[in-house]
């Protein structure tokens, strides 16, 4: 058991230090506040648990089985990170330096000040848009169940463990974004980040799409 539980916290660094969309969200979202990439990671890693349950239920072999429903998935995703690569492009042309925080941050669907909530739901968002997310916790999580162990009680604490473990993980982003506020919140840094992690946002949305 803790063999296994030393090679499954291990394969979650793993996959979390791999770079994806929610590791650019996390990031910009820091440029605001802590608080904001916060709450930002935990939208991500609520996202991850649901997966997770889903998986331990059998419910997302319903997902890999309808190529339908996959690709309607498929599509929210890509709108939902394009969306959000558009965001950072229009912050990135009115970026104004350490005065900008987070309350002046755009949500990028109402237009209207980003709150809490804001900041929560576009990690969610993000996370649960992404039918590759679902296939990945089906396909990782049943790896490390311990032999004999019931299957669903296990899967389902492995989901936790990779929820609550990523959330430490993805905190070490925010708090070295934190760190690093006063050189990030210049107004050229700060716009150059926005262009960077818009422009790779839209990227990943249009590979998504394009990605049958």
């Amino acid at each position: 058991m803790p063999t296994t539980l030393i090679a499954f916290l291990g394969a979650c660094t793993l996959v979390a230090a791999s770079p994806g969309p929610s590791t650019v969200l996390i990031i910009k979202q820091s440029l605001y506040s802590r608080r904001s990439g916060f709450l930002t990671v935990l939208g991500n890693e609520t996202g991850v648990f649901v997966w997770g349950v889903v998986a331990a239920f059998g419910l997302t072999a319903l997902l890999t089985a309808s190529e339908v429903v996959y690709d309607v998935m498929r599509i929210v995703g890509a709108v939902v990170l394009v969306g959000f690569g558009v965001q950072a492009l229009r912050q990135a042309r009115r970026a104004k330096g350490p005065e900008e925080d987070a309350e002046d941050a755009q949500d990028a669907w109402t237009g209207t000040r980003k709150s809490g909530w804001a900041s929560y739901r576009g990690g969610l968002l993000l996370n649960l848009a992404n039918p590759k997310a679902a296939v990945f916790a089906m396909s990782f999580l049943p790896q490390f169940v311990p032999q004999g162990a019931p299957h669903l009680p296990a899967m389902i604490g492995l989901a936790a463990l990779w929820a609550v473990y990523e959330v430490g993980y993805y905190g070490l982003y925010v708090w070295f974004v934190g760190r690093m506020k006063t050189v990030l919140s210049r107004a050229g840094v700060r716009r150059r980040l926005e262009q960077v992690s818009g422009g790779v946002m839209l990227l990943l949305g249009v590979r998504m799409a394009l990605d049958g």
